[in-house]
């Protein structure tokens, strides 16, 4: 059985908010003519992903509405993440494996650590690092996508859609 039906909302590995638009054979795609495959298409890009039912890469149910609204009102109390040291290396392996949990609270975490970080290097009157915000970037176009998804409005609009709900993002 399917743990998936056509047009659910899934998050797929790093490609972030896809839907379901098909579930068949693939004989194309591989040495088991059958083997059955989702065809997820991404919600803000243009392009088609073929993966196995049942394959080994990272999917999971989208949040709906009243999750991702409980997230929004849980931010404030979210934490940063604990940076061992302030080295690019363990900062970025640190960035990578939140990114990699697929989880949203984790996304928060990231944000609100590099968030902070820049604020900081603003006041100290320098540039934030590339690595961060290669990060921070990555960060909200996979949390912001799901947002967006879940709340039925445009990506661009969740950054204020939260700052209306809770205020700027600050630290902890």
């Amino acid at each position: 059985m399917n743990k998936y039906q056509v047009g659910d909302l899934v998050v797929y590995s790093n490609s972030g908010i896809c839907r379901v638009t098909e579930i068949g054979l693939r004989p194309d795609l591989g040495d088991n003519p059958e083997q059955l495959y989702y065809t997820l298409t991404p919600l803000y890009r243009s392009e088609m992903i073929y993966t196995p039912v049942g394959g080994g890469v990272y999917m999971r149910p989208a949040l709906g509405r009243k999750q991702v609204l409980d997230l929004i009102a849980q931010i404030p109390s979210i934490p940063e993440l604990i940076l061992e040291n302030r080295s690019f290396k363990s900062s970025a392996e640190t960035y990578q494996r939140a990114l990699q949990s697929h989880d949203c609270r984790d996304l928060v975490q990231l944000i609100k650590t590099i968030y902070t970080k820049n604020q900081t290097a603003f006041r100290q009157k320098r540039n934030c690092s590339q690595i961060d915000q290669r990060y921070m970037t990555r960060a909200e176009d996979l949390l912001y996508g799901e947002f967006a998804a879940a709340l039925d409005i445009p990506v661009d609009g969740v950054q204020q859609y939260i700052s209306s709900a809770i205020g700027p993002m600050e630290p902890a």
